[in-house]
């Protein structure tokens, strides 16, 4: 109490029901079967759900306003042999390219993956917490998480953060007791079960392609292609999407990175074949 009557914020305190009973911050909600340690503490005395709603709705607030413009295209299928994701690799804010090598598959562990759309600092916090969580379950129940429950408890983890400013939208793949596994989890806590998920301002053109090639019996080979061509198209259309086309194929055994090649280069590849 001291230190806040030295900054002048004792009144402040007050004001929003700071008490003996209650913390400087709020209490965390544990979500998970890990170790009981403070994850993501808000402060007291705003709603960061009120605070920012000003500020991302409509024209903002005294010509203040938070736009966070995103650009990617991230995929990911089922297919008789496993898993296909494929990612592009520029990171852009706004119109402004900041990396054309940026990784969008995020390596949970051996036989689970996460792709990255969104705010890469969220997708990048959240899916590291979950490979810890991974760990810890293993470690206490001598087996591996099944892709559905961590998908599921990733989740929970941002239900509770939801309308606080995250941008996430993250696909969970991997492979588990029931086979190949393939889940779609965003910022708001939604969470959905497919074959074939595309995210990102290029996802639309990556759709387009895919649907008219893809089909569960694919031979790996045609996976790869199909996967490839997906994201280069995006890529060639999408200003926001582009620098190399990253590949992983997740297998009975763990994924595998089957190749990262520049968009540059499948450009002449691709158009030599027309010709």
């Amino acid at each position: 109490m001291a230190l806040l009557d030295v900054c002048g914020i004792s009144e402040w305190v007050k004001e929003h029901t700071f008490s003996p009973h209650g913390a400087s911050v709020d209490r965390v909600s544990h979500f998970s079967f890990a170790a009981q340690s403070p994850e993501f503490a808000v402060p007291v005395g705003t709603d960061p759900v009120q605070f920012l709603e000003p500020l991302t709705q409509g024209e903002g607030e005294e010509g203040v306003a938070i736009r966070l413009h995103h650009g990617t295209t991230t995929l990911a299928f089922k297919f008789q042999h496993g898993v296909m994701v494929a990612v592009d690799s520029r990171a852009s804010a706004g119109s402004y390219v900041c990396s054309q090598m940026s990784k969008k598959v995020i390596e949970i562990n051996p036989y689970l993956l996460g792709t990255m759309s969104g705010c890469a600092a969220d997708c990048i916090y959240w899916e590291r917490v979950l490979a810890k969580e991974c760990r810890i379950y293993k470690l206490r129940n001598k087996e591996r998480i099944s892709v559905s429950a961590a998908s599921k408890l990733l989740a929970n983890m941002v239900a509770g953060y939801r309308g606080m400013g995250l941008s996430m939208g993250t696909m969970v793949c991997g492979w588990d007791k029931k086979g190949p596994g393939l889940y779609y989890v965003d910022d708001s806590g939604l969470r959905l079960s497919g074959n074939m998920f595309s995210t990102g301002s290029g996802s639309s053109y990556a759709y387009g392609v895919m649907d008219s090639g893809y089909r569960y019996d694919l031979t790996v080979p045609e996976a790869y292609d199909l996967a490839q061509r997906a994201i280069f198209h995006a890529t060639h259309r999408d200003a926001y999407s582009g620098g190399t086309v990253n590949m992983y194929h997740m297998r009975e055994t763990g994924w595998i990175k089957v190749s990262q090649e520049d968009v540059g280069e499948l450009y002449h590849r691709f158009t030599g074949e027309t010709k």
